[in-house]
């Protein structure tokens, strides 16, 4: 059971705690990204992981492909001489995260093309997951996300796709045919209400609810995906699956930084995936994933081993 990633890690920078960058400062340096988030994730989880990417050939390369490779990853990236690592600053405000600014035009990963990948990875894979972050950083990762969609549906890999989109990198008139075209040739998807609804090209119709993340799942799965799985936040999660809708209530928890928890309840579900878990007992390894994350500061630090994962509320089913 193995599952391979794709996508742009950058160097992050975090402000001082009371946010004010002055002459001097110390700002620590770590690491950031979506799909090595979701491949460290599944390493703590006990299942292989893949990554690749590309890095600059400079001191952030280094450290994005040092830290992924001594999470258990296996790391496939190319240090490009002739681009930058990309680059993430997280501004604090009373010690909390307030907003993060992304460095990441001409970054060595925009540089992404199909020639990056080795069709045998993707091929002897069980799950290649993919995000809409990628398909943000231009024409040649596009290119590469369908031709790594093009490779795992010959081989029979299962095709993951999160939506994620970050209006920062591009609004959501050009993003939204682009990432629903690629949720359509995806086997799982996963999205926020507000990705659904983008997806489906409409506003979002109300505050989010189980009953509006089936009305979305359920929009959705017409469209191709055999699985869609709304990520609800504090309430939850929605699975559409086989003609099922499942529900799992957040597990309760103090939140400190939530950023990652995105990634981390996806690391969850594809790791109760690939071990056979049915689809109530993903969402159930996927909120717990995420709420963990949400519990210290960092975007993957806290990140959870299967024997740290507590015990989880039932699932609903309705049919």
């Amino acid at each position: 059971m193995t599952v391979v990633t794709l996508g742009e890690t950058m160097a992050l920078l975090s402000t001082p705690a009371w946010g004010r960058v002055t002459g001097g400062s110390a700002l620590p340096v770590g690491i950031g990204g979506a799909e090595s988030n979701v491949a460290i994730g599944l390493a703590r989880l006990g299942v292989p992981a893949t990554w690749i990417s590309r890095v600059g050939d400079d001191a952030f390369g280094a450290l994005v492909t040092r830290e992924i490779r001594g999470e258990g990853v296996r790391v496939l990236a190319a240090a490009d001489p002739a681009a930058p690592t990309g680059l993430m600053v997280k501004e604090m405000r009373g010690g909390k995260p307030w907003r993060v600014r992304y460095y990441r035009r001409g970054s060595a990963a925009s540089r992404l093309s199909p020639s990056d990948i080795e069709a045998s990875v993707v091929e002897q894979a069980d799950v290649v997951h993919l995000t809409g972050i990628t398909a943000a950083l231009g024409p040649g990762p596009r290119k590469t996300l369908d031709h790594v969609i093009g490779l795992a549906r010959a081989a029979g890999t299962l095709v993951s796709f999160d939506v994620n989109h970050r209006a920062t990198l591009w609004p959501p008139a050009e993003a939204g045919p682009v990432l629903a075209r690629l949720a359509a040739a995806a086997d799982v998807v996963f999205a926020g209400p507000a990705e659904a609804a983008l997806l489906l090209g409409r506003d979002l119709p109300g505050e989010p609810s189980f009953e509006l993340g089936e009305d979305l799942a359920r929009e959705l799965a017409k469209t191709g995906p055999r699985t869609v799985v709304v990520k609800l936040g504090a309430l939850g999660s929605v699975a559409l699956h086989g003609g099922e809708v499942h529900r799992a209530e957040a597990v309760p928890v103090t939140v400190v930084d939530p950023v990652g928890a995105g990634d981390a309840f996806v690391a969850g579900y594809l790791c109760g995936l690939v071990s056979g878990e049915p689809v109530p007992g993903c969402l159930r390894l996927g909120n717990a994933a995420g709420a963990a994350v949400c519990r210290v500061p960092g975007d993957w630090e806290g990140l959870p081993a299967r024997d740290e994962l507590g015990a989880t509320e039932p699932v609903e089913v309705v049919r």
